[in-house]
């Protein structure tokens, strides 16, 4: 048994790079490559685990990317298990420009994932679930794959007395608002877009959240607005929570490690405006972390308790 079980339906085997200047038509020489093994909840289970956390990381994998996929998980300790694919995981590439401090993202599309495989991930979460105390769907949706397989992870997650924590996109975050969903992470392009309207002002962000909340499933709204904080949407109050004043790295990560620290929180017994302000320290922690690599536990805990000083700050996260 588990105290959290993380399900990636769309992993990526992610390759960063850097070079002095990205520029078009020329042969770009590039820093030996980073790979990392990527997804939503591959980065909330690893983080999970940095931070003390029983944690077990659920995903489809396949082909030669998924073979070093999987020892990228094996090498950071944490426990995991594998769905196999008939197709090769997806990979991402990034690039970071010298010259100018930019970020280059290119995404590849990923391999549709067959009926029976999600079927297979799902039987999956069944096993595995049983005695855990939450289970959180992060990333988006791989090709194949309808947003009615949310109903079916709500559905399971419930079967084993866990709660479920959704962080997606899309369709896929539309349909997780049907469910009994513990938890759902938009951003606030998302809660724009799921309300079909702009929402320039706090007030409008709070009645937008409060009107979705209201006529949904599930028992928390949580929006992260990036430096002007975070809201928290529940049946009883809407409370709006301040971003830490952090200098940015470079880091990556910011939302899967919100999650994370947040989950980590409430595992640990914290209230959930605690246990989304540690969810925020986490993502704050990220940013001051140059790359792709992990924010440090210590550095977390040093944000949440007040303790780490930010110096001159040029952002702020949530």
């Amino acid at each position: 048994m588990t105290d959290v079980v993380t399900l990636t339906l769309g992993p990526a085997l992610d390759c960063t790079t850097a070079t002095d200047r990205v520029r078009p038509t020329r042969k770009l020489r590039c820093d030996a490559p980073r790979y990392d093994a990527g997804g939503g909840g591959i980065n909330v289970a690893r983080l999970l685990h940095a931070l003390g956390t029983d944690a077990v990381a659920l995903f489809p994998a396949g082909g030669w990317t998924g073979k070093a996929f999987e020892d990228l998980v094996r090498s950071s300790g944490t426990r995991f298990r594998v769905v196999p694919t008939s197709s090769a995981t997806r990979q991402s590439f990034c690039v970071n420009d010298r010259g100018t401090g930019l970020q280059y993202r290119f995404v590849l599309p990923g391999a549709a994932l067959q009926a029976a495989e999600q079927q297979a991930c799902l039987d999956a979460l069944t096993a595995e679930a049983v005695g855990a105390r939450f289970v959180v769907l992060s990333g988006s949706l791989p090709p194949g794959v309808p947003p009615t397989i949310i109903a079916d992870v709500a559905d399971r997650t419930r079967a084993a007395g866990a709660r479920l924590i959704v962080d997606t996109s899309g369709e896929a975050l539309r349909s997780a608002l049907e469910t009994d969903a513990y938890l759902v992470k938009p951003d606030l392009e998302e809660l724009e877009d799921l309300v079909g309207q702009a929402l320039a002002t706090d007030a409008d962000q709070e009645q937008a959240a409060r009107q979705l909340l209201a006529s949904s499933g599930i028992a928390i709204l949580l929006v992260s607005l990036a430096e002007r904080g975070a809201l928290i949407v529940t049946r009883e109050e809407t409370v709006r929570l301040p971003a830490f004043a952090v200098t940015p790295a470079g880091g990556s990560g910011t939302g899967d490690s919100m999650v994370a620290g947040l989950t980590h929180g409430l595992i640990d017994g914290l209230d959930i405006r605690q246990a989304v302000r540690l969810g925020m320290a986490a993502g704050a922690a990220a940013l001051m972390t140059p790359g792709t690599a992990l924010a440090e536990p210590a550095l977390i805990h040093r944000l949440y308790a007040g303790r780490e000083r930010a110096g001159r700050p040029r952002a702020a996260v949530a």
